[in-house]
C-alpha cells in the first residue's frame, strides 16, 4: 500500500531529485496540492532547526505526514561557511552563479578546499518529530565545471572523485549524494515504522 507524505519545499529542484530517489511505496505530494503557496519559514541558525521549522509550518496546515529538509554546504577554511545560508550566501536573491563566484572570491586565498555537504531531514508524524542527517565530504573545485544538478554542485568534487556532481549522471551523483543518504535513513525508517 502507497504512503503519502507531504514535502515542505518550494523547490522544484529538490522535488525532482528526491522523486529519483524514492521506492514506490512512497508518494510524495508537493506543497502546491496542500495549498501552501507561501514562502516557507526559514530563520533558525541551525540546518536541523530549519528543517524542523518548516516541516512543523506545513505540519499545522496538512493532517498526513510531512517532511522538510535543509541542506548546507561546510567549507572547512571558512569555519563552515556558507553553512545556514548556503541559498543566500551572496545576498536575498538566491542566486546559484553569484552565490558560487562570491565562494570562490572567499576561497581565494586558501589552501584548503575540503568542505561536505549536510543535508538534515525533519519528518513529523503525528505528535512524533525525526532528524536523519546524510554527509558528504569532498572539496571545492578552482572553477564551476558541468551542467547537471543545481546549486553548488559544478563546484563540489566529492571525495574518491575527479568530476563535480554537475558533470555526474544524475543517478550516479544521488547515489552518494547527501541528500540522498539523508533521505535512504528516512525511508527505511517509513518502512520499519508503518
Amino acid at each position: 500500500m502507497k504512503q503519502s507524505i507531504l514535502f515542505a519545499t518550494q523547490n522544484p529542484n529538490k522535488v525532482r531529485e528526491i522523486n529519483q530517489l524514492l521506492p514506490s511505496f512512497l508518494e510524495v505530494i508537493p506543497l502546491q496540492a496542500a495549498g501552501i503557496t507561501e514562502e516557507l519559514p526559514e530563520t533558525q541558525h541551525t540546518l536541523e532547526g530549519n528543517a524542523l521549522q518548516k516541516a512543523r509550518y506545513a505540519a499545522a496546515r496538512w493532517e498526513g505526514p510531512v517532511f522538510a529538509e535543509d541542506t548546507g554546504l561546510e567549507v572547512d577554511a571558512l569555519g563552515g561557511e556558507p553553512g545556514v545560508f548556503t541559498a543566500r550566501y551572496a545576498g536575498p536573491q538566491r542566486n546559484a552563479q553569484d552565490n558560487m563566484a562570491k565562494l570562490l572570491r572567499e576561497l581565494h586565498a586558501h589552501r584548503d578546499r575540503s568542505a561536505q555537504f549536510r543535508t538534515v531531514i525533519a519528518l513529523i508524524r503525528g505528535e512524533r518529530e525525526h532528524l536523519f542527517e546524510g554527509v558528504v565530504r569532498g572539496r571545492i573545485a578552482e572553477a564551476p565545471s558541468g551542467s547537471g544538478g543545481f546549486g553548488y554542485d559544478p563546484l563540489f568534487i566529492p571525495e574518491g572523485h575527479r568530476e563535480t556532481f554537475a558533470e555526474m549522471e544524475s543517478q550516479a551523483k544521488n547515489a552518494m549524494s547527501h541528500r540522498g543518504r539523508a533521505l535512504r535513513k528516512l525511508v527505511e525508517f517509513l518502512k520499519n515504522h508503518h
